[in-house]
């Protein structure tokens, strides 16, 4: 059987294109798997689990439940955008939420699953704010304010952050290679699936004079796609634009 990736969807009211590639997923690819993995920033924004009964968020929360129905495993993992996402949507999603890093057992081989942003070390910046924002004490401030206030202070960080990494080079937001070479090397395992940086493809990073390999997966913002591992083996789709 066949295990799924996706990460960077970034689902939102406001990018129908990306909702309809996503309903199209799980009623077709995603049926035929064993388990669909998603690695953070399902959502564009997530701003608490009392957010359930927004009509959009209960649509997908749905959508993912009824293919656990199916049998297919869900798994959540958290991202910079959606990293608010807690147990309650996991129930209503049919989903279990899942550590990052974690390391599972996906045809047949180990692989080492991770959202990315920590391997973004050259990215002083971001690896600041989100030691604070993954925080319990800046979590509950934010938790204790209303659903709108929280939804405008998001929005605004979002807006702040794309003219931030418009002005970041490039290089800086990719992940080190440093980084990857000593999570693989930590974990002990010769594959990583990971999103983030949105520069889908393969790598073959040497650690330890072993060839490993090094899944990016695609962002959403465009057609999109998604990693199929079966029987050892990974393959990179995307979705035709």
């Amino acid at each position: 059987m066949r295990s799924l990736f996706v990460s960077d969807l970034h689902l939102t009211e406001t990018r129908p294109q990306a909702n309809e590639a996503f309903f199209s997923f799980i009623e077709g690819a995603a049926r035929g798997a064993e388990a669909l993995y998603i690695l953070g920033d399902l959502f564009e924004y997530w701003i608490g689990d009392d957010d359930l009964a927004d009509p959009f968020n209960a649509v997908v929360a749905g959508l993912l439940k009824g293919l656990s129905a199916r049998g297919v495993r869900v798994f959540v993992m958290h991202g910079n955008r959606d990293f608010l996402i807690g147990h309650e949507f996991c129930s209503a999603a049919g989903a279990t939420l899942l550590d990052d890093p974690a390391v599972v057992t996906a045809g047949g081989a180990p692989a080492l699953l991770m959202h990315g942003d920590t391997l973004c070390t050259d990215d002083l910046d971001y690896q600041t704010w989100r030691r604070t924002a993954r925080s319990a004490e800046w979590q509950r401030a934010f938790l204790g304010k209303p659903l709108a206030e929280r939804r405008r202070e998001i929005l605004a960080l979002r807006d702040r952050s794309r003219e931030v990494i418009q002005a970041k080079p490039a290089d800086i937001m990719d992940v080190n290679e440093g980084a990857v070479e000593e999570a693989l090397r930590r974990h002990a395992v010769r594959r990583l699936v990971h999103g983030h940086t949105h520069r889908p493809g393969r790598h073959a990073p040497r650690v330890d004079g072993r060839t490993c390999e090094r899944w990016v997966l695609p962002d959403w913002y465009g057609p999109g796609g998604y990693l199929a591992i079966a029987d050892g083996r990974a393959r990179l789709t995307r979705f035709p634009k």
